[in-house]
């Protein structure tokens, strides 16, 4: 069993309050979650309008599988328009 982890952080510089950033954390999990077999939760700066750290965490029987999710998932979190990764990290155990 390959557990992985994906920590990003993440600016939201059209956010202008706590509302605005959790209706954007929230298409993000529903996005991802719809898309990828991932458990999705926000670990840090949850005060913070305009400043976020989300992980994203999946389990399977290889690593293979494990890093192609992960992988898949970062590529579709920096696609996206409404934010801005600064700073992301894998973890495989």
């Amino acid at each position: 069993m390959v557990i992985g982890l994906l920590e990003a952080e993440v600016i939201i510089p059209a956010s202008t309050s706590l509302k605005d950033k959790r209706m954007i954390l929230n298409r993000i999990k529903n996005r991802q979650q719809k898309h990828f077999n991932v458990a999705f939760a926000e670990t840090d700066f949850q005060e913070k309008w305009q400043r976020t750290k989300i992980a994203f965490v999946t389990v399977s029987s290889n690593r293979k599988t494990t890093e192609e999710t992960l992988n898949n998932l970062f590529r579709s979190l920096d696609k996206e328009s409404d934010y801005e990764i600064i700073n992301y990290e894998f973890d495989y155990t």
